[in-house]
């Protein structure tokens, strides 16, 4: 069997999902790669890419039993698959979410961890957000599915490890991807809260074009499998200081600038 690592993506069609495939390739590793429709992917040399719902057990499974069919082992799990969605949601809109987001974590983590714990080797890779610790106006749903992947993920590092397993939370903050343009639109408009909406959408758009490309999350994720272990990894400078602001400023400091960033009144 080669030495050279297998690492599993979801999430891979596109954004940091696909410049982290394109990224590992570079650095040697076995990279496979999934999507829900890989038919209408781009390609990125050196991946295979898979069909993967993570909405779905019987898809997760075909997925991981593919990638161990063809190369024998998964060293690496990067979970990467979301979704984003506004406030005022349909409560099947928010499950729906919490399907991929959360749930969608939970069966691909277990689909690869019996596999994980026989060798006793392994590393999970949760890409989660700034938005995991901090509030996130008019994404309520949104950040609560990644509040939820920090505690799950956190939790269940304390669990593994007694079988050479660890977790890892990669912490981006605002990435330059096809997110905002992904994100499901609101099954209400509550016109209460269409011009504070309005505000705070255009203050992230405007926030979203500035941002850095998703290369930067892909190199923290080489580094996350290459370093020792560290639980969380805020990405960049802007996530960073975020997340001490979190920890060692004022709640009432912390709540200006939130609302100073998202230009609520």
């Amino acid at each position: 069997m080669s030495d050279q690592k297998v690492v599993l993506i979801t999430g891979a069609s596109s954004g940091i999902g696909s410049a982290t495939a394109e990224h590992l390739i570079s650095r040697g590793y076995r990279v496979f790669g999934t999507a829900r429709s890989p038919q209408k992917t781009a390609t990125v040399s050196g991946v295979s890419l898979l069909p993967l719902d993570v909405t779905v057990a019987e898809s997760v499974s075909r997925a991981v039993q593919a990638v161990l069919d063809a190369a024998g082992r998964i060293d690496v799990l990067v979970n990467n698959a979301g979704l984003g969605v506004f406030e005022e949601t349909s409560i099947e809109q928010a499950q729906a979410l919490f399907d991929t987001n959360v749930f969608g974590v939970i069966r691909t983590s277990q689909a690869v961890m019996p596999h994980m714990r026989a060798r006793r080797s392994g590393l999970i890779v949760n890409v989660s957000s700034v938005q995991g610790f901090i509030p996130a106006p008019y994404a309520a749903i949104y950040a609560s599915t990644k509040h939820a992947l920090e505690g799950l993920s956190e939790s269940l590092d304390h669990e593994v490890r007694q079988f050479g397993i660890r977790v890892v939370l990669v912490e981006p903050a605002f990435t330059r991807t096809a997110f905002d343009a992904n994100s499901v639109t609101a099954a209400t408009r509550l016109d209460a809260y269409a011009k504070e909406r309005s505000r705070v959408a255009a203050a992230l758009t405007a926030t979203f074009q500035a941002a850095p490309e998703p290369h930067g999350v892909a190199e923290e994720i080489a580094q996350a499998i290459e370093s020792p272990h560290r639980l969380r990894r805020p990405v960049g400078s802007q996530a960073k200081l975020v997340g001490r602001l979190r920890r060692f400023m004022p709640a009432g400091a912390v709540d200006r600038q939130l609302r100073k960033v998202y230009a609520l009144e």
